[in-house]
């Protein structure tokens, strides 16, 4: 990749290089500086799948669902059809492993009408959460464009949900992917399945004691797919030499 690229075209190499039509919006904490991949489609709303589940943890913890990462689901022994799904879970390891039914769970214990506060007060992309309290997240109902993941992260790293430093910082350590002696990245993955086929990567990375938000989504039409979500948002990050 060539240095006399702009940060526009660094990011369409990454793009063209691994095949993928998405977006990536990445922008420091502070706003002062901001790298847009398909400015069109960063605009667009799509469900939100898996990534629902970083403002989702927070509203559980703050209604009192769970209580820390040691809070526990017990399997009801119905095969999921994913082995790492078939057995007991902490929210720690559902938020990993991208549990759905850990997460319909919380879904049902939290219900209706605090979602519609709660969505309102975090102003999450339209706000909608249809007739169905345990799919609102995953059926098309509540949709988020890139752009307003950023401002939800924004506000999320910032400590200004309204959600207690001790629920933030917990949130943040299970969202942590990977660290470095010069970096840590936390993120969630998400998948709308090949019904809606969206993929996406949020979260945020601390490099040189700086912040920076990233939302990257894609058109992802298999579960092969999974890994470019990952691969794509972190090669853009070196590319803009964000992580080296």
């Amino acid at each position: 990749m060539s240095d006399a690229q702009s940060p526009a075209e660094k990011l369409a190499t990454v793009f063209e290089a691994n095949g993928v039509d998405g977006t990536l919006v990445v922008e420091s904490v502070s706003g002062d500086r901001t790298y847009v991949h398909n400015p069109e489609r960063a605009s667009r709303q799509f469900s939100p799948a898996s990534t629902f589940k970083i403002p989702n943890t927070l509203i559980a913890l703050k209604h009192g669902v769970v209580n820390s990462k040691e809070s526990t689901f017990e399997w009801d022994g119905t095969d999921r059809g994913l082995e790492q799904w078939n057995k007991d879970q902490t929210l720690e390891s559902a938020f990993r492993v991208s549990c759905v039914w850990c997460y319909q769970e919380i879904a049902r214990a939290v219900g209706e009408r605090a979602y519609t506060a709660d969505l309102r007060d975090l102003n999450y992309g339209n706000r909608e959460i249809g007739e169905t309290v345990d799919k609102f997240w995953l059926n098309g109902d509540l949709a988020i464009s890139a752009w307003q993941q950023i401002e939800f992260l924004r506000g999320f790293v910032n400590a200004e949900t309204g959600h207690t430093t001790q629920q933030i910082a917990l949130v943040k350590d299970i969202m942590l992917v990977n660290k470095t002696d010069d970096w840590s990245l936390h993120a969630k993955t998400g998948w709308t399945g090949q019904a809606l086929h969206t993929g996406w990567y949020v979260g945020f990375v601390v490099a040189d004691d700086r912040t920076w938000l990233f939302a990257m989504n894609m058109n992802m039409e298999t579960a092969s797919q999974a890994p470019l979500r990952h691969d794509v948002t972190v090669q853009a990050l070196e590319a803009l030499e964000i992580i080296s």
